[in-house]
């Protein structure tokens, strides 16, 4: 017999995450996106309720929960907006990086001062940019967007190594589409000296993997929330004597939808654990990224579809999910850069396989 069920304290953490996304993110879903960022009050309710330091390190204060619940969190926060879901966490993505290379010392040292900090921001570069040049300890050069308009420690993950600035930054503020709650920003380096230096591709490469799963985290949440918007709207609105979800062509994509987001949560589900487990999660963390993307590209702009004209206003959130959507996609070098890795991940394990037939 399998279970399925997640264990009894993710769950609680799911009802709390799901508990303060409807009660403290959704009344102030546009009033964030206007102000370009989570205002401070629901930022200290965040940290009040320990959902920020799920899966930090004991050494910050975090619970050290593992990657299967801070995915659900994720997900739970992002069905409201996964924009302000990234403004509310100091540290974000960043932690990965640098809790797979860093000391306990090193940690404290460089994420600490962030933590205490209202309005703070780590932010994580995936596959440092061509515009990105380090000669004699310094960084020179351009990163055209991330989702943030303050950058106190930029974190740049490379395939073998790792830099940390802190210094040397400076923030120019664009008009971003989606993840508007978050702020958007280009960061353009004067000889930005490192403030520290890691090497370890295999490291790198689970750094990767868990990064992955906070965005692919993300993206199960805003078609969730779209899908589940839609679906709600499509049983409500009535034509021909019938509500439009009882129409068969609209019946037919609710339930691909429906098909979608938990197809997309699965995959995400099985890489997280693959993590806590202690086992390679390259490829299916690379792989669940890739279905997120691929599904939330699918769901959210037919969920503006089946509202129809409705769904390009403002008093609906769909428009904002398929914005969102768009975003999320472009994080850690995109979707193409996961579906190389995925594929490569899935030769090499056929390979070993091919080895291991052989030897047998």
């Amino acid at each position: 017999m399998i279970d399925f069920a997640l264990p009894e304290e993710v769950e609680l953490l799911r009802a709390t995450a799901r508990s303060f996304a409807v009660d403290q993110l959704g009344p102030g879903l546009r009033r964030f996106e206007s102000a370009r960022a989570v205002s401070n009050e629901v930022v200290e309710r965040f940290v009040q309720t320990g959902l920020a330091a799920v899966d930090w390190p004991e050494v910050l204060g975090g619970a050290s929960l593992g990657a299967l619940a801070r995915a659900v969190v994720l997900e739970e926060l992002a069905v409201v907006d996964p924009g302000a879901t990234l403004g509310l966490d100091p540290i974000g993505p960043a932690l990965h990086p640098l809790r797979a290379h860093a000391s306990e010392g090193e940690l404290r040292e460089l994420l600490a001062p962030l933590v205490g900090a209202p309005g703070s921001r780590a932010v994580l570069v995936g596959r440092p940019p061509a515009e990105l040049h380090l000669a004699g300890g310094r960084v020179r050069g351009t990163v055209p967007w991330v989702p943030s308009e303050r950058v106190d420690l930029l974190v740049v993950l490379g395939p073998a190594e790792v830099w940390a600035i802190d210094a040397g930054i400076r923030c120019r503020p664009v008009r971003g589409s989606g993840l508007r709650a978050a702020g958007a920003s280009e960061i353009e380096l004067e000889d930005a000296p490192l403030r520290a230096r890691f090497a370890g591709a295999g490291a790198c490469r689970g750094a990767l993997a868990r990064a992955r799963l906070d965005v692919a985290a993300l993206l199960v949440g805003v078609m969730r929330g779209a899908a589940d918007y839609s679906r709600a709207y499509a049983l409500e609105r009535v034509a021909f004597g019938r509500p439009i979800a009882h129409h068969q062509a609209l019946a037919f994509l609710i339930a691909d939808m429906a098909t979608a987001v938990d197809a997309a949560r699965l995959l995400l589900l099985e890489a997280a654990w693959r993590v806590d487990a202690g086992e390679d999660a390259v490829g299916a963390a690379a792989a669940a990224l890739v279905e997120a993307t691929e599904q939330a590209l699918f769901v959210t702009p037919n969920a503006v579809q089946i509202l129809g004209g409705h769904g390009f206003m403002l008093d609906h959130p769909v428009e904002k999910a398929m914005r969102e959507a768009r975003a999320l996609s472009l994080l850690l070098g995109g979707v193409d850069a996961a579906r190389e890795d995925a594929g490569r991940e899935l030769l090499l394990c056929e390979r070993r396989a091919g080895r291991a037939e052989v030897t047998a």
